[in-house]
């Protein structure tokens, strides 16, 4: 399986590169179209959720993504 690519952007959306499938809380997907690239919303203000349509740029989206460890697993 090749790996898909998740760049979170700087005061902007997360963009997914590959093939992908999104499916809604049914999982019924959404018609992507063929599209291997796709801007996801997280701001919260889109009209096209779960997609980005621009609108962190007219409200001051801010976030400064830099690249951390997450902690272990815990072991239950």
């Amino acid at each position: 399986m090749e790996k898909v690519k998740l760049t979170v952007l700087k005061n902007g959306p997360l963009r997914l590169e590959g093939e992908v499938e999104i499916v809604d809380p049914e999982g019924k997907p959404y018609d992507l179209g063929g599209r291997t690239l796709l801007s996801l919303c997280r701001c919260g203000l889109s009209t096209n959720k779960p997609f980005c349509d621009g609108s962190h740029k007219h409200h001051g989206f801010e976030h400064e993504p830099v690249a951390f460890d997450l902690p272990p697993k815990k072991v239950v």
